[in-house]
């Protein structure tokens, strides 16, 4: 038969010791407030007592207090519980590929994925995918797009026909309405490796482009 170990009152009252509801610190500090006020009127000037209007002052910073701190409570139970759901779906994220701004696209066994992020529809949108020193090699026509996010690939092929090496390539899109320029964004492709939790909350580390936020990511693939 297994025996059952019971927890002995004063492990639980020090594991406790350092936990204080919302009513508790609310009270504590009504019952701070209300000290002062029951001192002052105990050493009131007799010749000067306080009159109606000066305890309904004091009264009125006690509720204005009190509710600040309930306030503050609401407002840190629920950034604590908007940190936790923005973990949770961070977490879910790794392993996946994600488009964020960037203009730069990373060619691996004749493959690059990159996107755009277009604003409004454009009747005419063109890549132009150069490499490390500049060079314009090749260009891609998607041709007319609606508004959105749009990721396509490059499978390497430069414009003379020749494999290009695998490697970091910029690119820099052009997109046109009518005569009229659509401020399309460049979206770079990559995978997120890891989650991190820090002063600037979730943050997403993304092989080759650094730690993003959830907030730059356009789109999951």
């Amino acid at each position: 038969m297994t025996s059952v170990q019971t927890v002995s009152p004063d492990l639980l009252g020090a594991m406790n010791a350092s936990r204080k509801s919302e009513a508790s610190i609310a009270e504590e500090a009504q019952n701070r407030f209300m000290t002062l006020l029951v001192t002052q009127m105990r050493n009131q000037d007799p010749l000067n007592p306080l009159d109606n209007a000066q305890v309904t002052s004091q009264l009125a910073q006690l509720s204005t207090v009190t509710g600040i701190d309930k306030l503050n409570l609401t407002l840190q139970s629920l950034q604590a519980s908007y940190m936790a759901s923005q973990s949770m779906q961070a977490a879910n994220m790794i392993g996946h590929g994600v488009l964020v701004p960037g203009d730069t696209m990373l060619l691996v066994e004749g493959k690059g994925l990159m996107g755009v992020e277009l604003p409004e529809a454009a009747d005419s949108v063109v890549v132009t995918i150069r490499d490390a020193s500049g060079r314009a090699v090749h260009a891609l026509d998607l041709g007319a797009q609606k508004a959105g996010n749009v990721p396509f690939g490059w499978d390497g092929v430069k414009q003379d026909g020749t494999q290009a090496g695998d490697g970091v390539y910029t690119f820099e899109v052009t997109a046109m309405r009518g005569e009229q320029k659509v401020e399309a964004k460049a979206l770079a492709f990559g995978i997120v490796s890891s989650v991190s939790t820090g002063a600037k909350g979730v943050t997403l580390n993304v092989s080759g482009l650094g730690s993003l936020q959830m907030s730059d990511v356009r789109e999951i693939l």
